[in-house]
This record gives structure tokens, sequence and C-alpha cells, in this order.
């Protein structure tokens, strides 16, 4: 636990990568933060084992190693890589058991706005008979479907699950592999790659007569930093995994 008044240590791992980049400058311009480490690939890991907090934004095939590296010297995380399945789940649970004070909070979008729409697609899944996801993204970006449009989908899915909505009427019975995009639970989620887009989401719900589209648009990455200092500045208090921001947002 960081303690009142005190500066917080942190450490970012994946600092050269774009939004690694953008963390470093947030954490430098706050002024309760102060930088103590910035690694990236190749560098010593133990550079960060004095920080209080470390944020990651590396790869789904590199940041297991720095959560499990974090954890096991105690020191809290703050997540922003996607491809979190439920076997790294619970591989990050049976670690965390072994260091109960230790905060992780893994994050499929920093962006405020971004969870408030998961929030309010989740207030308007019971009342649809359809809906789908379309999410646009850089071609950069290494995986698809994108953690929050997999997020969004869980989430959407298992309130309807509850209120016993069926599932999204549809009579396709031709189509080209994958062109009905892929499906989570029982929500279809179609992924763009373009350049030129950042980050953008769109839940299309529809019913007899009328459509509702909810959708959020990141523009430039800096929209994700309050988010992340957000998650500095509170996981120490969030003790064992948190996933998704609204957690912290009351």
């Amino acid at each position: 636990m960081v303690a009142t008044g005190e500066l917080i240590k942190v450490g970012v791992v994946g600092a050269r990568g774009r939004m690694g980049q953008a963390v470093v400058q947030a954490v430098s311009d706050a002024q309760d933060c102060v930088l103590l480490a910035a690694v990236d690939q190749g560098e010593d890991l133990n550079l960060v084992n004095d920080c209080d907090v470390v944020v990651d934004f590396t790869t789904p095939d590199v940041v297991m190693s720095t959560l499990q590296h974090c954890i096991t010297n105690g020191i809290h995380c703050v997540v922003g890589t996607t491809g979190f399945d439920e076997a790294r789940i619970e591989r990050l649970h049976t670690w965390l058991s072994t260091r109960p004070l230790v905060g992780v909070l893994v994050a499929p979008n920093f962006g405020i706005g971004a969870v408030l729409m998961m929030q309010f697609a989740q207030l308007a899944a019971p009342y649809f008979e359809s809906v789908e996801i379309i999410e646009l993204h850089h071609p950069d970006k290494v995986d698809a479907p994108s953690g929050t449009a997999r997020h969004t989908a869980e989430l959407i899915s298992k309130i309807r699950t509850e209120q016993g909505i069926a599932v999204s009427p549809d009579s396709t019975t031709q189509e080209l592999t994958g062109a009905r995009g892929a499906s989570i639970g029982d929500i279809r989620v179609h992924a763009v790659r373009a350049r030129g887009l950042v980050a953008h989401q769109e839940v299309i719900f529809g019913g007899v007569g009328e459509t509702l589209t909810i959708r959020h648009d990141s523009m430039d990455r800096t929209s994700f930093m309050p988010g992340v200092l957000l998650g500095v500045r509170k996981v120490a208090a969030h003790p064992g995994l948190t996933v998704g921001l609204d957690a912290y947002l009351n």
C-alpha cells in the first residue's frame, strides 16, 4: 500500500510502444507519480523491482511474464495488454493467492467513454431482439477481436442469458467463412483493420421498427491516459484481480 502523500513509484513495461510512450508521458506529468523505470523488449524486468505499480502495455505473448515477475515481487499491476482468456485469468488467480495484498487491474479499455459505452450496452441488452458488435482498429493490432469487443460481448451475452432473451435471429444458411464474424457467447463480433483508425467500437441493437447504435471513438491514445492514471492511483486499494476499469468508477 502506498502511504498517503507519498509519490507513487511507477514502472512502464512496453515503454517504447505507442501506448507505452503515452503512459510514460502521462506518468511523468502527474504530480502524484514518479516514473521509476521504463522497460521495453530485451531489457531486464528487475528494473521495476522498486516500483509500487507497474503499467504493462506489451503483447499477449509477453504480458504473463511481466505479471508473474511483478506479483512474485509484490508489485501492483495495471494491464492494458489484451488476450486474457479464462486460462490466463485462472493463472493470475493462482499467482495472486500467494500474494493476497497485491492488486492487479486488467482493463480491456482505459477510455472512460469506452467503459460507459459498455455499461450503456448492458442496460440496453434485454430490450432488443438483435445485437451485433463492430470494432475498428489500426492494422498493427495483433489480436482480433479486440479485448474491448470480447468483454462487451461477454457482458451483453450474460445479461441476455439471465433474462431469457433468445439468440439474435439469423436466417443465413450460406456464407463465406468469417462473413458473419466471430461468435462470443451468442453475440456476433466483427473486426475491421485499416490504417488511420485508432480504436473504435459500435454496438448495434435492433428491434421491430427501430435500431439503437452505441458507439465510442478514440481518436488519440491520450484519451486512455486518465483511465490509466486512475488505475495507477487505485490499484493498491483493490487487492486481488479486477477485470475492467468500471470497478474503479463507483
